[in-house]
């Protein structure tokens, strides 16, 4: 998909073989001024200082993926229309 829209990609990170920490989340959530929280075809916007860990994880307790931070906005989870919407 962002082939097709033709995004650039910064750092692309496997998180079967290098998960993500609560730190670098905590990181990524400090340069967001929006998430939005998708789950299938629902989602959530909420502004970072109102984002709680557990809510980007999934049931294995892993974080959701992907994770994108587009401009301002964190997307996490996979929601086509979200994504789009980057």
């Amino acid at each position: 998909m962002f082939d097709e829209i033709g995004a650039t990609i910064a750092e692309e990170r496997f998180t079967t073989k290098s998960p993500l920490t609560d730190d670098d989340v905590r990181a990524l959530l400090a340069a967001a001024e929006r998430v939005v929280i998708a789950k299938g075809r629902s989602r959530r916007d909420l502004k970072p200082a109102e984002t709680e860990l557990d809510a980007l994880k999934g049931r294995t307790g892993k974080y959701r993926a992907p994770i994108v931070l587009a401009g301002a906005t964190l997307l996490v989870g996979f929601n086509a229309e979200a994504l789009a919407e980057l």
